[in-house]
């Protein structure tokens, strides 16, 4: 058991210390940090502290005071000033620089509002959107004006419809649960996904290496091949955890820092302040498991092939069946409930995070989640127990082997010895 653990610190420590490791953990958390300080970063480039300067040539002599006062409501970013100069003039105001946008403001043949806006360029959307919306609130209120309609008579146009949703079934989550499970949900999957990938072929990588530098010759010598392929396992899977644990760490302490900025909108509408603990709970085990799936996968995977180069052709499938099962969940994530969801979160290597969208989405028994972890488990297990043959037989193969018809021969090996 003592060579398990060299082999497993080993593979922990080596790759802990490997400079592709450092260089991508820290640039990871510089682009982690850039995003959630990303206001700080607009700001900073910004003029004006962000305010955007429009010059409105007012045609009409009545529209500039109405028009400022609906932006106001729109944008109050948004700094408006009346252009007493020419339209020449205030292009070339534009064009200078001295303001971001130009609005000219005049009536129609039926005496409503319109207007035409100029700017360097229309790729800003927002801005043109927001003067759009201006002027429509313009025009709406000169509308009603002519006929007469009151302010109140006027906000009952705009009243939204009675429209209220419920769910018959016995304790199925509201909208506003959803929309936050939906959120919450939608971040892990990536987690899931991106790391199941990514270490699943750290760990095909390590075997295809080991026996490229003809390593693996010794290590059988004193180590048995199902004592390495656990070892290097485990020993990925703990550093997965580790960069993990820095990520979480650090997104979690930049979120909570910007929290003021965060507060509202996206992050209160997907549930980001409140996670339920049986949601993490649920999330790291499905990770857990998952991960085991894939990597004792791409362990006997990476046992076939003697050249690094044939590595990404043999896992190729197995990363076919993550990108699939990942398809599937983000296909869920507005349809929770439909029957195609409920039967592929049973099929093992869709298992992880399709069963997760399910637990995370739905009200559904705990019977059902429990399955889904049994189906895995014993996927896992049988994996292991025909990986562990591969494997033992994959590892002394040399020579040209992309295929899976050599799964044959690395079995026939084993039996061999």
């Amino acid at each position: 058991m003592n060579n398990f653990w060299i082999i497993f610190f080993h593979t922990y420590l080596n790759k802990l210390k490997s400079k592709s490791f450092i260089i991508t953990t820290i640039l990871s958390v510089v682009l982690m940090l850039l995003l959630t300080n990303i206001h700080h970063i607009i700001d900073l480039f910004n003029h004006n502290d962000g305010k955007e300067k429009v010059a409105v040539l007012d045609d009409t002599g009545q529209l500039y005071r109405p028009f400022k006062q609906q932006m106001k409501t729109i944008n109050h970013k948004m700094i408006l000033i009346q252009y007493k100069g020419s339209e020449k003039e205030a292009e070339a105001a534009v064009r200078k620089g001295s303001y971001d946008a130009m609005i000219q403001l005049s009536f129609t043949k039926q005496q409503q509002p319109k207007a035409v806006a100029k700017a360097k360029s229309i790729a800003d959307s927002e801005l043109f959107t927001n003067l759009e919306q201006g002027m429509q609130q313009l025009k709406t209120m000169a509308a009603a004006a002519k006929l007469h309609l009151t302010p109140e008579q006027l906000q009952k146009f705009y009243e939204p419809v009675s429209f209220k949703k419920s769910a018959l079934e016995k304790n199925a989550k509201t909208e506003e649960q959803l929309n936050q499970a939906r959120g919450i949900v939608y971040v892990l999957l990536f987690v899931i996904y991106f790391s199941v990938i990514m270490y699943s072929n750290m760990i095909a990588m390590e075997v295809a290496t080991e026996k490229t530098s003809r390593v693996m010759e010794i290590l059988i010598s004193s180590v048995s091949p199902i004592k390495q392929m656990f070892a290097k396992i485990l020993g990925i899977g703990c550093l997965s955890l580790t960069q993990l644990a820095v990520f979480l760490g650090v997104g979690y302490y930049s979120l909570k820092s910007n929290m003021e900025f965060f507060k509202g909108g996206f992050f209160d509408v997907f549930g980001f302040n409140e996670i339920p603990a049986a949601t993490i709970m649920y999330a790291v085990i499905f990770f857990i498991l998952g991960y085991f799936l894939y990597a004792t996968l791409a362990a006997f995977l990476g046992s076939l092939v003697s050249r690094i180069e044939d590595v990404q052709q043999m896992i190729t499938p197995m990363t076919m069946l993550v990108v699939a099962g990942f398809m599937i969940a983000m296909f869920g994530l507005s349809k929770p409930d439909a029957p195609f969801i409920t039967i592929t979160s049973y099929i093992p290597f869709f298992t992880p995070m399709i069963m997760f969208l399910r637990v995370g989405m739905l009200s559904i028994p705990a019977w059902q989640a429990i399955i889904g972890i049994a189906i895995l488990a014993a996927t896992i297990a049988f994996l292991a127990i025909f990986g562990a043959k591969v494997y033992r037989g994959g590892v002394l193969m040399y020579g040209k082997s992309n295929s899976y018809k050599d799964i044959k021969k690395a079995l026939q090996l084993t039996k061999n010895e």
